[in-house]
């Protein structure tokens, strides 16, 4: 039923449990896993810290934390037999970075995690699930924790 499904990861628990079931998934349907990580270019991550980086330094850190959360969940899906491609995607919006890729690679489900964020945070940070369903033309799972 789904031969290519789509994982985006931000490392996260809520991540990672999406991983687990994308992983449970991709077996019953001997699916490839593309899992990515989107980083936005031109964010500004110093909104609500101490201090703030510059754009070099902001996307060397978002590679970092890209490439570990990529390894984590390559590494699961590997060791369950589990077909699976992974890459760091740039995007200007993180939910257009996901659409964009799946419309790419011929996904047919999108698997992705959702912080489940409430009150003044969903309205300033917003939340990439929510989007991702608002513009998506093909199936998601959303996996809460």
């Amino acid at each position: 039923m789904f031969k290519h499904i789509l994982l985006p990861v931000d490392g996260s628990s809520t991540s990672m449990m999406a991983v687990e079931k994308a992983c449970g998934l991709a077996q019953a349907f001997k699916s490839t896993v593309t899992v990515i990580y989107v980083i936005d270019p031109y964010a500004f991550s110093g909104v609500g810290t101490d201090f703030a980086y510059g754009q070099a330094q902001y996307l060397g850190a978002a590679a970092v934390e890209a490439n570990e959360a990529l390894t984590g969940a390559t590494q699961a899906l590997e060791a369950a037999g589990v077909t699976v491609k992974a890459s760091i995607i740039e995007g200007h919006a993180i939910y257009r970075g996901i659409l964009e890729t799946a419309s790419a690679i011929g996904a047919d489900l999108i698997v992705l995690g959702s912080h489940g964020r409430r009150g003044l945070e969903k309205l300033v940070l917003g939340s990439v699930a929510a989007q991702v369903l608002a513009h998506a033309h093909l199936p998601i799972l959303v996996v809460r924790d």
